[in-house]
């Protein structure tokens, strides 16, 4: 009758030798040369550590209707016009302030309860001698984060456009872009930049010095631009036409920085640490069987019973 293989295990040996000898020794320079390298070779190749992450968010922006507009005219007027819904500001502005025609209107286009998109249009009514060459526009927003950090703050878009051919309409179409210069909290309430980015309120002219302005929106961590790739300057107005300003203002999904949380650290290093730990594993393990199957070190070897036979050897 043949005979077939039903079931098989490997036959176990150990190797016996005092905690002094040769073979301890060896064991343990083993044990160091497998547990360690891997460490070394994870952390030296980076991202062993990484100091921030990030995820995306659509932002919940909301134009606040303030504005501050400067226009300025060709030689031969009155050099520039200026408006703002800060009635400080417009009291400043003498016989330079013009009131314009406004309207804003913004778009929730996938209907998640945040806007998408805001459209804005401003009419500047001109004389027919008034011809303008440039414009300098303020618009602010509310902007918050929600899905880690709360972050809650007050923001602006600024346009800047000028031209050597007085215009009839310069036409925008961006997206307002969130700039962080540090990771943002990973938990908590971030209120720092929540105030206003023009202060409404002041009677001094230099509070409203666009300069100033942005030089100070400036040294935030974290603020939003308005990124134009190509302004349409439009000319050939005609007599006592306005000057429009014709804006399409995005709020795009943003890529959000964070730092690393602590088990995050973690998970992401052992990872990286157990992927070349296995081989280095596998490689020693063959060395250490080498060894002392050879004697390369010595040792008494002594056959390792199974459950089942180390039963049977007390029974006896």
């Amino acid at each position: 009758m043949a005979l077939y293989e039903l079931f098989s295990h490997p036959a176990e040996r150990g190797y016996r030798a005092g905690l002094c000898s040769k073979a301890a020794l060896f064991l343990l320079l083993a044990a160091v040369l497998t547990y360690i390298p891997p460490l070394l070779v994870a952390f030296r190749s980076h991202g062993f550590w990484p100091k921030r992450s990030s995820y995306e968010e659509q932002p919940s922006v909301r134009f606040q209707h303030q504005v501050l507009l400067v226009a300025l005219l060709a030689p031969g007027s009155d050099g520039f016009l200026a408006w703002s819904t800060f009635p400080a500001f417009n009291r400043l502005q003498g016989d330079h302030l013009r009131i314009p025609l406004v309207s804003a209107r913004e778009e929730d286009r996938n209907q998640d309860g945040k806007p998408d998109v805001l459209h804005f249009r401003l009419e500047l009514p001109l004389r027919a001698t008034e011809h303008v060459l440039g414009v300098q526009l303020i618009l602010t927003f509310s902007y918050q984060l929600h899905r880690m950090s709360t972050l809650v703050m007050q923001s602006m878009a600024y346009l800047q456009s000028s031209f050597a051919v007085p215009g009839s309409q310069v036409y925008v179409n961006g997206e307002l872009r969130l700039q962080q210069k540090q990771p943002l909290g990973s938990s908590g309430l971030d209120t720092r930049y929540n105030v206003s980015v023009i202060n409404g309120t002041s009677p001094f002219a230099w509070d409203y010095d666009l300069t100033r302005i942005v030089a100070a929106y400036q040294e935030r961590n974290v603020t939003t631009v308005l990124t134009v790739p190509n302004p349409v300057w439009l000319v050939g107005r005609a007599a006592e036409a306005p000057f429009v300003i014709d804006a399409v203002i995005r709020y795009p999904l943003e890529v959000i920085e964070y730092p690393f949380r602590f088990w995050e650290m973690i998970k992401f290093a052992w990872i990286q640490y157990v992927s070349i730990l296995l081989i280095f594993l596998w490689v020693f393990e063959r060395i250490k069987r080498f060894v002392f199957q050879n004697q390369v070190v010595t040792t008494v070897p002594v056959p390792v019973l199974l459950p089942g036979e180390l039963r049977k050897e007390h029974l006896a």
